[in-house]
């Protein structure tokens, strides 16, 4: 005799619908098998919402909700949303020192605005350009130094092995830029020191 699945005594087709057998034991999974039609009902959903103008309104609100977060990130120098070039600790460092100093390019950008109002100024045009220069110059020296500074520095916290390529010149250009708008932020105050 062929042996079947399941109970031979139980009644064919009560197994689905969660009966009841004689022992007081409940058999099956309480409820019908649903059919592909059913199923395929149940996860409709429409791809687009049927109100546009509130599925785009609501899309700008969140894409500015998390522009807004990253900003703020950034801003905080939160390494999250920083970007590549920006991430690790020692760009961390390096910004950190830049922050710290005084450096001759942070005035190149006042002293440029200076130069352009001196131009109305015949008497004074020739001698604002050659102070601009001149300043220029002190700025790119100031900053060659940094990087040296700054290299040295790395050597001796991450070993000479492990600095980044390109620290000289991320140190330079951060260096060249106002303190208000030196993106990451400054997280540290004049003259206190990255350990």
């Amino acid at each position: 005799m062929a042996q079947t699945r399941g109970d031979q005594n139980a009644p064919s087709g009560d197994n689905d619908r969660g009966v009841v057998s004689d022992g007081g034991v409940q058999t099956g999974k309480g409820h019908a098998t649903p059919t592909r039609r059913e199923r395929e009902a149940a996860n409709m959903r429409p791809l687009v919402s049927n109100d546009r103008k509130a599925a785009n309104k609501e899309a700008r609100a969140k894409m500015a909700q998390s522009r807004e977060k990253a900003r703020i990130g950034l801003a905080n120098g939160d390494e999250r949303y920083l970007p590549q070039r920006d991430r690790g600790a020692q760009r961390r460092f390096v910004r950190d020192y830049v922050d710290a100093r005084f450096s001759a390019g942070e005035a190149l950008i006042p002293l440029m605005f200076i130069v352009i109002l001196t131009t109305f100024v015949p008497a004074l045009g020739t001698y604002s350009y050659l102070a601009l220069w001149a300043f220029f110059l002190i700025a790119v020296i100031d900053s060659v130094i940094l990087g040296y500074l700054v290299k040295k520095k790395l050597a001796a916290k991450f070993g000479e092995a492990n600095v980044q390529g390109g620290t000289r010149w991320y140190a330079a250009m951060r260096a060249l830029q106002l303190r208000l708008m030196r993106l990451p932020k400054p997280q540290v105050k004049r003259w206190e020191w990255p350990s």
